[in-house]
């Protein structure tokens, strides 16, 4: 069985309903703002990171509001980066992929279909490459060369209860983590639902590479969780630190999704 926290690292606030729908919302538009996690899933001998987040200066330069930068926040939970053995990367966007040095003993496991994707010739479009940043796959082009890079082809294993699938729609090679703990089969969605709404109302976020495979996915999260939706946690929403319960040495801003949610 294992544990999974959410930790929030950094925040987007000015930003609206409309920001974060491919069809528009209500009319009455309001405010929608955008969190960022890392995640950590940890047993009695290890833990496994799942995305690496962005840097200060990343986040200035995309007009973001940095909370804690990630060893920070790691260490807030007692995880020392630089002896973690296993980093899952859902996909290589800015956000989910920056950091990789903080990790020098890492093994990374990505889809093969992402790194294809991330340097090949759809990048040659600035409307398909301006979530990505260049430095940040020239990174993980370097850790492939090092040996570093475990590549996965759709279905893949971590660890024993902890498995990798990839979805696609937000990106070619996206991937949700399904992890076992004592709640059920928990997945973590990544950007397939930025928002528990886009899931809910199968309202896709804005940026989508295949608008199929992202509608498909959102049905694998469910079918993945076991049939229940509570069990499906989205990459951006805000509302994750107010449906699970905070560690309290955290400030609020670490969350155990291994515990069930409050209702709403």
């Amino acid at each position: 069985m294992w544990e999974i926290f959410a930790l929030r690292y950094a925040t987007q606030e000015q930003r609206a309903a409309r920001d974060n729908f491919l069809r528009p919302p209500d009319p009455h538009d309001a405010p929608m703002p955008m969190d960022y996690f890392v995640w950590v899933l940890r047993d009695k001998q290890r833990a496994i990171v799942v995305d690496t987040g962005f840097t200060p200066e990343m986040c200035a330069a995309r007009g973001r509001t940095m909370i804690r930068p990630l060893p920070e926040a790691l260490a807030a939970l007692g995880v020392d980066p630089a002896r973690v053995e296993d980093v899952v990367i859902t996909h290589l966007h800015y956000d989910h992929a920056g950091n990789l040095g903080l990790f020098p003993k890492a093994r990374f496991h990505l889809q093969e279909r992402e790194m294809a994707f991330a340097t090949g010739a759809n990048m040659c479009f600035a409307c398909l490459r301006y979530a990505f940043e260049v430095e940040d796959v020239v990174a993980m082009v370097r850790a492939v060369h090092a040996d570093r890079v475990v590549f996965h082809d759709g279905m893949g294993e971590v660890a024993p209860g902890v498995s990798l699938h990839r979805v696609g729609g937000h990106t070619a090679g996206l991937q949700m983590v399904r992890a076992e703990t004592a709640r059920g089969p928990v997945v973590l969605a990544s950007d397939a639902a930025h928002y528990y709404a886009n899931f809910a109302q199968e309202n896709p976020f804005p940026i989508v590479f295949d608008m199929g495979e992202m509608a498909r996915a959102w049905r694998t999260a469910r079918r993945l969780a076991g049939g229940d939706a509570a069990r499906v946690v989205p990459g951006h929403d805000p509302l994750v630190r107010k449906r699970y319960p905070a560690l309290p040495e955290s400030g609020g801003e670490t969350v155990a999704l291994h515990h069930a949610p409050r209702p709403d």
